[in-house]
């Protein structure tokens, strides 16, 4: 059905799992760098719709989701083979290739997803005493400390500046100036 070399749905007899597009391995430090090499290398595999979403997953029983799903894990495989293990390890369990390319915006949303997520498993009691209050603030404080923490190595001179003020700013703060640092380079 997809023998067509032209169909995004195309793999050649060479494409395997296991198969290394670019030389330059994602560290953490040289996203920029890689990001655009992975972006040449996939242009050239006709496969770059499966990272910049341009080709959404379609429904299960669609007759196309089979191809889509092979094609997305075949991208997902050369991502994991063009980055650092501890940058694959968190990689390892995306489900589509186009979760793999997080600038700071998607980054901080899709934290915010899990921690709203996580929300709904652990509601908060009502509380009269006054000490509701500080949960939160220590829970905020918590969500500064995670998106500092699993930042981009590139950030690691701004994160470092963050976490040496007294009392740590807000997490809507951080990002700001996170965003910034990004938006400077």
């Amino acid at each position: 059905m997809n023998e067509n070399a032209y169909s995004v749905f195309f793999l050649m007899s060479g494409d395997h799992p296991g198969l290394i597009l670019v030389t330059h391995t994602l560290s953490g430090s040289n996203f920029n760098s890689w990001h655009r090499a992975m972006i040449l290398a996939l242009t050239t595999k006709n496969k770059l719709a499966f990272e910049d979403v341009s080709l959404p997953r379609p429904p299960s029983n669609d007759l196309l989701f089979s191809s889509w799903n092979r094609c997305n894990f075949m991208v997902i495989s050369r991502l994991l083979n063009s980055v650092a293990n501890d940058i694959a390890d968190n990689l390892l369990y995306f489900s589509n290739a186009s979760e793999g390319s997080l600038d700071i915006n998607s980054y901080k949303n899709k934290l915010k997803s899990l921690w709203d997520e996580l929300q709904d498993y652990l509601p908060l009691q009502r509380c009269t005493c006054g000490t509701l209050r500080e949960m939160i603030s220590r829970n905020e404080q918590d969500h500064v400390l995670q998106f500092l923490i699993r930042l981009n190595d590139s950030f690691f001179a701004a994160s470092a500046q963050i976490l040496l003020i007294d009392l740590l700013p807000s997490l809507a703060k951080v990002f700001s100036m996170i965003l910034q640092e990004e938006r400077q380079r």
